[in-house]
């Protein structure tokens, strides 16, 4: 009987152990090996931190030629001083990675193709596509530029710094997003720094709209086609302003000798397919300087606040940086040296997204049925084929074969696709022609206008518009990057990938990029606008933003004796150019007598509103639900397409001017029914649909559909493991308001410098410096960024200098 019971004791024990050291399965993914994660010596226990900040202790790091000292301020900013710059990017790396490794890790994985590794085969088609995509292929060549290069040492020390931090830890010390999917962290290397570039090219330089276009020229013909999308909005309000001279010669661009969309009936017609999404209006951000004629301290002030998609950890990482050759303070990317925004003791500077289609489709006439070929002029040209190996973890490794052609690769194998068999022509592919590596290095100890322009002549891609201003008094903003030549409407369909007349021609010299250097007016800005009005002689297109450009020129327009917090208000402000334009012709259009009681008290919401997309407020979600009503009412020719072909989604603005200047244009009608609609049927309908939607939304979520409620900010943690998250954020904004904040969009670092003999900057972002869920520096300060305040920013000349925001030194040597 003891015998037994002793070998029911060892089976179950053995048992019990299995269990704890397996992944089990939990939905569509598994729990981590829940032994390992609960012991108490090297589980998740382990990853909690005290509320207090703990200061660090001195660290001895073999690579390092001097003494580095480090002061942490109360928001667990490093303030780094070092002799040598080498051994400055060394403790970025260190410092960085011991904050933000996961992070650092996750991302790279995502771009280049490797979740699977870690997560299995749920992710295996997910990696395809970026391997197809070619961002690993875009990464070996960047990195093959940047080893040329004589300031690749510094990022062969920043890496040597991750690495450092890297070989320190022990199973116990690993970041806990390690310990849930249970894998370890791998060496850091100059090609994943490069890896990561590419990631911001592919969040901030994949517009395209070819095959949607194509489809809705096909559909419509040219004179529908061009009435329904036209290139500009003739309210635009571009980032140079009109009637700024263009002091150049411009490059001549060859016409095609044939169309470049191909005439044959094939070509003609419609795919209904998969569709692919509405891209996201209202991504972007804002930047602007004002000169010291219009501040009220005669010093130059500059405002920064990029938009992207919120995180935690968040995208930025705050950071000094100070060595013989430079002192500069600002915000960096985990995985790449120096600092990205920011300011030293001369210049500030700032970045927005350009916005430009540099990524185009071409068509491809294959000569066999194997694809091995494809006509080229009249001649048959090979492809070259990249062999992609996914490993998987659980799983066999997936091998794909990728074509290339000369314009790109072959990205989509499926048929469905709409993008089927076309090949992707993207500036992120193309050999780098400058040193992109040494542009921050550059503005980081820049001083003066003309070493802003040297620096930045060396970036390519994404494209950005730059703003600058110096203690000397200057600003200036250029829109920066690599832009290829094109001939009038190149790269707006589909092109024949079969004629040489339809490559690109070129690239647009940098000297020609649109730029301005003290204007008149007294400032420079930019909101992801157009960067020029139609006199600029070249030809290009994008996705640009139609109101934030116009609603920052209007306000800075309006201002004088400006000061430090009129800026902070501008930031922050909420008013919506979208709502102002639509909403008076909506209300006037409205048949009140044949509202229900419930839709009358959805339009008592809406008298009096400034158009204010405050959070506490029911009118902006009525608006809001309501105009996306009457949209998909007035283009019920396209709308029901939807679903199952991809479409060209007619321009917000394109449907306010159709309401306001053409109410009795055909699309005014709902084509499903025997009889005419008017204007007022149209709006009237939509409004008693979206009361009848605000309505549904309360009742299934139980609480009022105010505007921060119904918008819900999340703040979503970067593998959206649950409860690492902020959800329902206390913040108002609209992705067309200056606030530009959205469900998971927005001001990702707000940033003000005034320029005068000692500088004066502000600073904040949504998230913290702690990248561990278990810090108490993991999102504190988020609730500060949602009320629109700021910290005053410790710009430390020396580490000797006092504060009372200083905690404690480290030294690294």
């Amino acid at each position: 009987m003891k015998k037994t019971s002793f070998i029911i004791s060892l089976v179950l024990t053995i048992g019990f152990v299995i269990v704890l050291n397996s992944q089990l399965p939990l939905g569509d993914s598994k729990t981590p090996p829940l032994g390992k994660f609960l012991n108490p010596f090297v589980g998740f226990w382990q990853n909690g931190e005290a509320a207090e900040l703990q200061p660090y202790t001195d660290l001895k790091l073999d690579k390092l030629k001097n003494p580095v000292q480090v002061v942490y301020d109360d928001k667990l900013v490093p303030h780094i001083f070092a002799q040598d710059e080498e051994d400055a990017y060394y403790v970025q790396g260190y410092i960085t990675a011991q904050h933000r490794l996961w992070q650092m890790d996750f991302q790279v994985r995502a771009t280049e193709g490797k979740l699977s590794e870690v997560l299995g085969k749920r992710t295996i088609n997910y990696d395809k596509q970026q391997r197809r995509i070619g961002l690993a292929y875009a990464a070996e060549k960047t990195l093959e530029r940047w080893i040329q290069t004589e300031e690749f040492r510094y990022l062969e020390a920043y890496c040597n710094g991750v690495n450092a931090y890297i070989n320190s830890l022990s199973p116990k010390d690993y970041p806990i997003e390690y310990k849930i999917l249970n894998y370890k962290p791998e060496e850091w290397t100059p090609y994943k720094s490069a890896v990561f570039i590419k990631s911001m090219a592919n969040t901030l330089a994949r517009h395209d709209q070819d095959v949607e276009a194509n489809n809705m020229l096909n559909m419509f013909g040219r004179e529908v086609f061009d009435f329904l999308y036209p290139d500009d909005n003739p309210k635009q309000s571009p980032i140079i302003p009109p009637g700024t001279p263009w002091d150049f010669e411009p490059v001549k661009v060859a016409a095609p000798t044939s169309p470049q969309i191909d005439e044959d009936e094939d070509d003609k017609t419609i795919t209904f397919n998969n569709p692919l999404p509405k891209q996201y209006e209202g991504l972007g951000s804002n930047n602007w300087a004002v000169s010291g004629k219009l501040t009220s301290s005669g010093n130059p002030i500059l405002c920064g606040d990029p938009h992207l998609r919120l995180s935690l950890p968040s995208i930025w990482y705050e950071i000094q940086i100070s060595t013989p050759e430079s002192n500069a303070y600002g915000v960096s990317l985990p995985g790449i040296p120096f600092i990205i925004i920011g300011f030293n003791e001369n210049i500030a500077w700032t970045q927005t997204n350009v916005g430009r289609d540099v990524l185009d489709w071409y068509k491809i006439k294959w000569d066999n049925a194997q694809k091995s070929a494809y006509q080229y002029d009249g001649k048959s040209k090979a492809v070259t084929y990249r062999i992609e190996n996914i490993k998987v973890r659980g799983g066999k490794t997936v091998v794909d074969s990728v074509r290339y052609t000369h314009h790109g690769p072959v990205a989509y194998e499926n048929p469905e696709h709409p993008k089927y068999d076309l090949a992707l022509k993207w500036m992120v592919h193309e050999e780098p022609i400058d040193n992109e590596l040494a542009v921050f290095w550059k503005l980081n100890k820049a001083k003066n206008y003309e070493e802003y322009v040297d620096a930045i002549m060396g970036y390519e891609c994404p494209a950005q518009n730059y703003a600058f201003a110096s203690k000397d008094g200057d600003i200036a903003l250029w829109t920066q990057g690599r832009y290829p030549l094109k001939y009038e409407e190149q790269g707006r369909f589909i092109l024949d990938g079969s004629k040489s007349s339809n490559d690109w021609q070129g690239y647009i010299p940098k000297e020609h990029n649109p730029h301005i250097k003290n204007p008149e007016r007294g400032y420079i800005s930019s909101a992801n606008q157009h960067s020029t009005d139609s006199t600029y002689p070249y030809y290009y297109r994008g996705g640009f933003s139609d109101y934030r450009g116009r609603i920052l020129n209007q306000k800075l327009d309006q201002m004088s004796d400006i000061s430090i917090e009129d800026m902070m208000k501008l930031q922050n402000d909420k008013f919506s150019l979208k709502a102002s334009e639509s909403l008076p012709v909506m209300l006037a259009n409205l048949n009140t007598e044949d509202l229900l009681e419930e839709e009358k008290e959805y339009l008592n919401k809406l008298k009096n509103w400034n158009y204010e997309f405050v959070k506490d407020s029911y009118a902006p979600t009525v608006f809001d639900v309501w105009f996306d009503e009457l949209y998909v009412a007035i283009w019920d020719e396209i709308m029901p397409m939807r679903d199952s072909v991809a479409i060209l989604y007619p321009e917000t603005w394109r449907t306010i001017a159709l309401i306001n200047d053409e109410p009795n244009s055909d699309f005014i009608d709902d084509k499903s029914t025997a009889e005419t609609e008017t204007l007022a049927d149209l709006v009237t309908n939509s409004f008693k649909k979206a009361a009848s939607e605000i309505s549904s939304w309360e009742k299934k979520n139980n609480t009022e559909a105010n505007w921060r409620n119904y918008k819900n900010t999340k703040i979503g943690h970067l593998a959206d493991i649950p409860g690492m998250s902020r959800t329902n954020v206390d913040i108002g904004g609209y992705g067309n308001a200056l606030n530009a904040v959205s469900h998971r969009h927005g001001p990702s670092w707000r940033m003000i410098v005034e320029l005068g003999d000692e500088i004066k900057a502000y600073g904040l972002y949504p998230g913290g410096q702690s990248g561990n869920p278990g810090s108490p520096f993991y999102d504190n300060f988020v609730d500060k960024w949602a009320a629109g305040e700021y910290y005053e920013i410790v710009f430390m000349k020396n580490a000797s200098q006092t504060s009372d925001r200083i905690l404690f030194e480290q030294t690294f040597e």
